[in-house]
């Protein structure tokens, strides 16, 4: 186990990107509805935060955009992307395979009992412009993780189960190659909006993923902080190693959860943010809790790479900077630019699947460097259109160019057989 460590797996921002308000619940989304979106600046915000991990030393991987538009969905439901509908046509345009943290759940070996890998694919079937994401998911997830000896790749967990990944999951061990908890969180209900977590589908999970029923806490989101716009868990909550890093109002019961923490891993350090130091509408509109939480390697403690927008929050910042500045943890901030992700409610955390493995295990064509960085942003500023507009989605020159940039990055990555 000496050789696992923790591996973030990046969404490259597909040439699609767009901001056509298709999630409900999400805040973000719905208030830049209808507004154009720059694909090319996204994707190369994505890449910029990648060679930053890079360069803190962390190990950093890749899935690629999947086929946009979804045409075969489209036919499925007796239409085409030249007579289809807007909304449907928007549907298929959908560039939100982006946001790798619903792309699967992830049991690292430690904690399963034939000490392989498991990744479930999430079947995101809350959202329709998301459910028909999982099966080019799934096919990149057999590619990259395809040596049977150490990952079980599973399909995703039948209807009407809502299961929406990782972004709904959380880990705590002594250390990433060691056993640690699991923590499923799952919503019953959030007012307005959805609960897209389905606690039959987290105990699926558990169950399939072979994991030690004692080492497993079901917890419950609050619904407050649904009904705010925390549509996935990961907007309130982020854990690391040992730190839990949450929001007061995070969970429906949050003291029979933190008991539950500490029976299992009594040494655990949960980090509290209390709502009268940072609102829940703050830390929402900030993305404070969608950080990447990382353990630096080099250096003492952990990081937190943040979106800009929680430096330009007051309330947020000032909270943050008066973390680092104890003995905590947690002791550095990373802030990085990804507001077109962010303007489509996505953070850095949403962007990223974490999977713990042993990287010579894994398809090398998936392993980020600064070389194979480099030449994916080549073919982004060649290939990837400037902006989109809504409007613009029926363009029959827009979609022969988002076909184009998508093959010639698959080729400049050795990854032709993901075409269609």
């Amino acid at each position: 186990m000496s050789a696992l460590v923790e591996i973030n797996f990046d969404g490259i921002i597909g040439p699609s990107h767009n901001y056509a308000g298709l999630s409900p619940g999400n805040i973000a989304s719905a208030n830049h509805a209808g507004q154009t979106a720059y694909p090319r600046e996204a994707a190369l915000q994505g890449i910029a935060k990648m060679k930053h991990n890079l360069s803190l030393g962390l190990r950093q991987g890749f899935f690629m955009p999947l086929d946009r538009p979804n045409s075969g969905w489209l036919e499925k439901l007796g239409t085409t992307v030249k007579d289809a509908e807007p909304h449907l046509l928007a549907t298929a345009f959908s560039a939100s395979s982006m946001w790798a943290a619903n792309a699967a759940t992830v049991s690292p070996a430690p904690d399963t009992y034939d000490g392989k890998c498991h990744l479930t694919v999430a079947n995101l079937q809350t959202m329709p412009h998301r459910s028909h994401e999982w099966p080019g998911t799934l096919a990149q997830l057999k590619l990259a993780f395809a040596n049977q000896n150490h990952f079980a790749v599973r399909s995703p967990i039948p209807s009407p189960f809502g299961d929406e990944g990782a972004a709904n999951h959380m880990r705590l061990c002594p250390a990433h190659d060691a056993a640690g908890i699991e923590i499923f969180v799952f919503g019953k209900s959030g007012g307005p909006f959805p609960a897209r977590q389905h606690i039959e589908a987290s105990k699926a999970i558990a169950r399939t993923h072979g994991l030690n029923h004692d080492r497993v806490i079901f917890a419950q989101q609050a619904e407050t902080a649904i009904a705010s716009g925390a549509f996935h868990n990961d907007v309130v909550a982020v854990a690391n190693e040992r730190v839990l890093f949450t929001h007061e109002q995070a969970f429906e019961q949050p003291d029979a959860l933190y008991d539950a923490i500490r029976s299992h891993m009594p040494d655990a350090e949960i980090i509290i943010v209390p709502t009268a130091k940072v609102s829940l509408d703050d830390a929402i509109k900030s993305y404070l809790f969608n950080a990447q939480l990382v353990t630096l390697p080099d250096e003492a403690g952990m990081a937190l790479i943040l979106p800009t927008e929680a430096r330009e929050n007051d309330a947020v910042w000032r909270y943050l900077t008066e973390l680092v500045s104890g003995n905590g943890p947690i002791r550095r901030l990373c802030p990085v630019d990804v507001r077109q992700s962010m303007a489509n409610g996505g953070g850095p955390a949403c962007l990223r699947l974490r999977v713990v493995a042993d990287p010579e295990t894994i398809d090398p064509r998936f392993m980020a460097t600064a070389e194979r960085l480099n030449r994916i942003e080549e073919v982004v500023a060649d290939y990837w259109p400037e902006a989109i507009h809504p409007d613009q989605l029926s363009a029959p020159d827009l979609i022969d160019s988002i076909g184009i940039a998508r093959s010639k990055l698959l080729e400049k990555c050795a990854l032709t057989e993901l075409e269609h």
